[in-house]
């Protein structure tokens, strides 16, 4: 098993676009000739487009780009912007009179980050789509769909910190998995057991326990306004089938429940795709266990690589207060 980069998986173009005054991106990942695709969502609180037609009961055979967008509803506009450039180079499904664009997304919650009344739009889509054209170098922390990411949200955004999008990729003898992911999660974000973000104390010079805190309102519920989320797609040169690429879809949110505690929470929207241009034959089992790894790096690479913003620490400016170990 060895690292690549996550532009070493052919077929593939992923472009970024942001508002770094506003706190706000997209990312958007393109397969021209169409890739098989999964979703599965095990957040209570989704934001999404398109994805019924991933059910594998459902006709749907390729998509050809998958968006994550901050924004939260409204980032769906984002997805417009793709749809356009798409058709603009006829990629698609060809219908003879155009061709129509098999576009999937998926958002978060940044509003409270930055400007409320700044989100992706359908220039920012489109924006997004030429950066993946140009093969700009991939950039993790404060870029695409986690420019305006927050982490540890559940004691408020005053004792949260600052998330971010990262990216992992792996292979094996020649089969190629990666993950492309955006942490805007409830929950602290832990590597190899240490944490090193997330929920902060009363004074914000400490680490706090997101899951001691859920535990503590336990009778008090709460409204967090859908503000959270964990969105992310992973990549793969393997030949799957439609079934198959749900569940490595399902695969993917174990690389959450590694890095994140509590993941998959009624306030989180986490949400995972799974994208496959079939170029080599592998196991499902296979296909997984380096999904999953890429899932969960890809997380700690967005927290590592998040830079503060405003009231937001990053984990790079913080970790030396950490006194909970």
């Amino acid at each position: 098993m060895e690292e690549i980069r996550i532009s070493d998986i052919a077929g593939f173009r992923i472009g970024q676009i942001q508002d770094r005054e506003a706190a706000t991106g997209c990312t958007v990942v393109i397969c021209e000739k169409g890739a098989v695709c999964g979703v599965d969502v095990r957040g209570g609180s989704p934001g999404t487009r398109d994805t019924d037609a991933l059910n594998p009961v459902n006709n749907r055979q390729h998509v050809h780009a998958v968006l994550l967008s901050g924004g939260s509803s409204f980032g769906l506009n984002a997805a417009g912007g793709v749809m356009r450039f798409l058709e603009d180079r006829r990629i698609g499904r060809d219908v003879g009179v155009t061709v129509v664009p098999n576009v999937c997304a998926a958002i978060l919650f940044d509003l409270k980050c930055g400007r409320s009344d700044i989100r992706p739009n359908e220039a920012m889509g489109y924006a997004a789509c030429e950066n993946a054209f140009a093969e700009l170098p991939w950039q993790s922390g404060n870029y695409g769909a986690g420019t305006g990411a927050t982490i540890g949200t559940f004691l408020g955004g005053a004792r949260a910190m600052k998330g971010g999008i990262g990216s992992y990729a792996l292979e094996y003898g020649g089969l190629r998995v990666g993950a492309v992911v955006a942490a805007n999660c409830v929950g602290d974000v832990y590597e190899d057991g240490l944490k090193i973000a997330g929920t902060r104390s009363a004074d914000g010079k400490s680490f706090y326990d997101a899951e001691t805190a859920v535990l503590e309102g336990f009778d008090k519920p709460a409204d967090m306004y859908s503000s959270n989320t964990i969105i992310g797609c992973v990549m793969t040169n393997a030949k799957l089938t439609k079934n198959q690429a749900t569940k490595l879809a399902m695969l993917g949110h174990n690389g959450i429940a590694r890095a994140v505690r509590p993941a998959h929470t009624v306030f989180d929207g986490d949400t995972i795709f799974s994208m496959c241009t079939g170029e080599v034959s592998a196991t499902l089992d296979a296909v997984g266990v380096l999904a999953v790894k890429a899932v969960e790096r890809a997380i700690i690479d967005a927290v590592k690589s998040a830079e503060s913003f405003d009231t937001y620490p990053a984990a790079k400016d913080f970790i030396k207060f950490n006194v909970d170990k």
